[in-house]
């Protein structure tokens, strides 16, 4: 609740010599705004991945203002132990906004980071090299629903051959042993080239497979879908690892399309 305070009676980034500020609950008691040198807006800064997002979605299994506000407030807490803990590390990238991030127009950490993302944890400056220090600002990554809260960020590119009318689609990647990541995707008849930034339990190299599915047109026709290509790629991009492309592919409705990847990471 200190969203209109006075800088003097809020953090900011004159407090020390490096603040650094993690958001996720910046709708109801947290702040909106940047207030540190670098500040994480974890899956927006809003809403949390395994939160309530409803005031009566877990009513019968939390009380309610657990449930839908100390849930997503504390969360930048428990994010924070997990990093201390060292189990995978958690960067962010810099964006203009959370829609932006997740339109995959924020995909490196070349400005104002001199290509080194900040990450969260006891590293010195967020682990950044680049002088003067940035301030205020507004990095976004990608959570997990659980401890310990890292995710793998996926850039998936589609290119679709032009539709006579919009249609929609399922887009699964699976890692044997771990929850799959499901993209619903909506195509319209004046865009052929997509791209969306999704959060995956493991690395590009251990997914072993991707699905398919047009899942569009439940009260009308919809037409068959052709992909010229799909793409999926990690970011921060990383030397030797290739995106995973698959071409020509032919969607009916209803009949789901599967590839398998063969690597080793």
């Amino acid at each position: 609740m200190f969203k209109s305070a006075d800088p003097f009676d809020r953090l900011d980034s004159s407090d020390a010599l490096f603040v650094e500020a993690i958001h996720t609950d910046s709708d109801y008691f947290g702040i909106s705004i940047p207030v540190g040198h670098v500040d994480f807006f974890l899956n927006g800064g809003m809403d949390q991945a395994g939160c309530a997002r409803s005031r009566f979605a877990s009513i019968f299994i939390y009380f309610p203002v657990y449930g839908y506000v100390i849930c997503d407030h504390m969360r930048a807490l428990h994010v924070y132990m997990s990093a201390l803990n060292g189990s995978c590390p958690l960067i962010g990238f810099p964006c203009s906004g959370y829609e932006e991030f997740l339109a995959g127009k924020c995909i490196t950490c070349d400005d104002p980071f001199n290509g080194t993302c900040p990450q969260i944890g006891l590293l010195k400056n967020s682990g950044i090299t680049a002088t003067p220090l940035p301030n205020q600002e507004k990095v976004y990554l990608l959570t997990t629903a659980s401890g310990p809260f890292c995710a793998h960020h996926i850039l998936v590119e589609l290119n679709v051959s032009r539709l006579d009318k919009t249609a929609e689609v399922q887009l699964i990647l699976k890692s044997i042993g771990h929850p799959e990541t499901e993209l619903n995707l909506k195509l319209y008849t004046d865009e052929t080239r997509y791209k969306t930034v999704a959060a995956h339990p493991e690395q590009l190299c251990k997914i072993d497979s991707m699905q398919l599915i047009n899942t569009g047109g439940r009260f009308y026709r919809q037409g068959d879908i052709h992909f010229e290509y799909i793409c999926i790629s990690e970011i921060p991009q990383t030397r030797g690892m290739d995106p995973l492309c698959v071409k020509n592919i032919h969607i009916g409705r209803g009949v789901p399309w599967s590839h398998d990847f063969v690597q080793v990471c």
